[in-house]
């Protein structure tokens, strides 16, 4: 079922307005206070966690517009809430003396019978992933045919691992200023184009993105683990409702095989060295400051 282009523009706009009016609520009521929201930059300077919870608002309230019907509405509140829910969880909860990072390392915690914020995250997406992938992937065939329940539970655990390994991956890119929402931009624009379910998520994304730009590149905001989770469970379950399954599966490993590299491979130095993403990563941010000259 497809989303007609008013909708999509009235999605975008909605998440828009939503993330700017929450994010300027929480200025002035940021619950808990200020300093349970303010963190440390790449720079050392403070920075503030609730652009997270006003992009998620704001990714709620356009996938609810934009959705292409009541399954698809349910689906994208179960992933997107799930992502920003247990996001603030590890944002707000995280023990930062026994801090574990990756998959591996919160992993690797679980199989001891250690459930860090980050563990208790990685379950509890994975679990809202599933239930989205369960109410987005029909029972039935187009030509109106019953699935098998082999091929549906094939299709559910395919799309969860998707909408999971993808609000996990926007994660691992919010290190630097802008570099989240760039990369959600990538991968919205032509889903808010094109035919599929999942135009009317992508529209919302895009509004979020703008609403949250601004402040994300001066380094007043990020998105921390609520908003990045948010963003990028929103993006794996508009593929799940736009792509046929060969593209969701490619878009599955495509997603895996760079949470796998990120174990290894720093994506901030992949992106310094090479001069295109370098630029794309750079524009709009602040410069990196020179060293100090030392020898006057």
């Amino acid at each position: 079922m497809t989303v007609g282009l008013p909708r999509r523009i009235l999605s975008g706009v909605v998440a828009s307005a939503v993330t700017a009016v929450v994010r300027r609520a929480s200025d002035a009521q940021a619950p808990g206070g200020q300093v349970r929201w303010t963190r440390t930059n790449h720079r050392g300077e403070p920075i503030s966690l609730l652009e997270g919870p006003a992009v998620a608002a704001g990714l709620l309230a356009g996938g609810l517009v934009g959705a292409p019907s009541s399954r698809g509405a349910l689906a994208l509140t179960v992933a997107t809430a799930s992502g920003a829910a247990f996001g603030l969880v590890d944002d707000l909860g995280e023990d930062t003396a026994t801090r574990r990072k990756g998959l591996r390392g919160h992993l690797g915690a679980l199989a001891h019978g250690e459930l860090t914020t980050g563990g208790l995250k990685v379950l509890g997406i994975g679990s809202g992933a599933l239930v989205a992938a369960a109410v987005a992937t029909p029972l039935q065939r187009p030509d109106g045919t019953r699935r098998s329940a082999i091929g549906w539970l094939a299709d559910v655990a395919a799309s969860g691992a998707l909408v999971a390994s993808s609000a996990n991956l926007l994660n691992l890119l919010d290190l630097r200023p802008g570099r989240a929402l760039k990369a959600a931009t990538l991968v919205a624009a032509p889903l808010s184009l094109g035919p599929g379910g999942g135009a009317g998520a992508g529209a919302a994304v895009l509004g979020v993105v703008g609403a949250a730009m601004q402040r994300d590149l001066a380094e007043a905001d990020m998105l921390g683990d609520g908003g990045a989770n948010a963003l990028g469970a929103t993006l794996g379950t508009a593929v799940v409702l736009s792509a046929p399954r060969p593209v969701r599966l490619a878009a599955l490993a495509v997603v895996v095989a760079l949470t796998v590299a990120s174990e290894k491979v720093s994506f901030t130095r992949v992106i310094e060295r090479t001069p295109v993403l370098r630029d794309i990563d750079g524009w709009g941010r602040r410069p990196v400051d020179p060293p100090a000259d030392r020898s006057a």
